[in-house]
C-alpha cells in the first residue's frame, strides 16, 4: 500500500462504522477483490477471500446466538429466518446503504461486468468486511455492526414472509386461494449455454400470475413465485 492514498478508507471507518482502524491495511484489504491482485501483482498480494470466509463464520454466529436468544421458535423456523437474514441479497443491499462500493479495488473487467456479477462482489466484500473488523476491533464490535446492519432488518423480513421458501409458500396460497396448484413454464432462454438466462412464468387455473428470471431454472422460478406472492397480496389488498 506504499503510496496509496487511504483518506478515502479512513473516512468510511470514521464516518460509516463509527471508529478508526488500528490497522487500516485490513480495511483496504477487505474491500480488495482477487481480480485486482491478479492485475496489480507486483503491488498488491492480498485479496479479500479469507476475510471473507473469517466474516461468515462470523456473522453466522452473530445471527444465530441473536436468533436464539430472542425467539422461542423450533429449529427449522430459526434456520429459515438466519437463511434469510444472512442471503446474498441481504449483505448486498446492507452493502449498498454502506456506499463503500467507490472503495472497492476490482479489475477493468469486473468494473464492466454484470450487475449480478457485481452484487455478488459486494456481498462478498461485506463479509470480508465482518472479518476486518472481527480481527481489528475483537468480536464486540463485529457483533454490534451486524446488528445495525443485518439483525435490525429482521422485523421487515417476518412481516413480508421472505424468510419462507417461495415456491412452497406459493403452492400453499394457490391452493387455498384458488384450490389449485401452480405451473412453471419456460418463456424465454437467452445466452450461451455457459451463461444462459432463463425467464419462467409461474401460472394458476391458467393465470401468469408471476414472472422471473437466473441464471438457472431454479432461480427462475423462485423468483417468479415470489412475483406471484405479491400479485396475490395485491388481490388481497384490493
Amino acid at each position: 500500500m506504499t503510496g496509496m492514498d487511504l483518506t478515502p478508507y479512513r473516512d468510511f471507518a470514521r464516518t460509516k462504522l463509527g471508529f478508526e482502524f488500528n490497522d487500516i491495511g485490513l480495511l483496504v484489504t477487505a474491500m480488495t477483490h482477487r481480480s485486482y491482485v491478479n492485475e496489480h501483482k507486483k503491488s498488491t498480494r492480498e485479496h479479500n477471500e479469507r476475510l471473507e470466509f473469517l466474516g461468515d463464520a462470523v456473522l453466522e454466529l452473530s445471527s444465530t446466538r441473536f436468533l436464539f436468544d430472542n425467539f422461542d421458535k423450533p429449529e427449522g423456523i430459526l434456520t429459515s429466518w438466519r437463511a434469510a437474514l444472512v442471503r446474498t441479497e441481504s449483505i448486498g443491499a446492507a452493502g449498498t446503504l454502506l456506499d463503500y462500493e467507490p472503495l472497492l479495488r476490482m479489475s477493468r473487467g469486473e468494473k464492466r461486468g454484470s450487475e449480478r456479477a457485481r452484487a455478488q462482489i459486494l456481498a462478498n466484500a461485506f463479509e470480508a468486511l465482518i472479518g476486518a473488523i472481527y480481527l481489528d476491533q475483537g468480536y464486540g464490535a463485529a457483533d454490534k455492526f451486524i446488528h445495525e446492519n443485518i439483525l435490525s432488518k429482521l422485523d421487515t423480513i417476518l412481516a413480508d414472509e421472505s424468510w419462507r421458501d417461495p415456491k412452497s409458500h406459493l403452492q400453499e396460497v394457490s391452493q387455498r386461494v384458488d384450490n389449485q396448484m401452480p405451473k412453471y413454464q419456460v418463456l424465454e432462454e437467452d445466452g450461451p449455454d455457459h451463461d444462459k438466462i432463463f425467464v419462467i412464468g409461474v401460472y394458476v387455473d391458467g393465470k401468469l400470475r408471476g414472472r422471473g428470471s437466473g441464471t438457472s431454472k431454479q432461480m427462475a422460478q423462485q423468483e417468479a413465485a415470489k412475483q406471484a406472492l405479491k400479485s396475490y397480496k395485491k388481490d388481497e389488498r384490493s
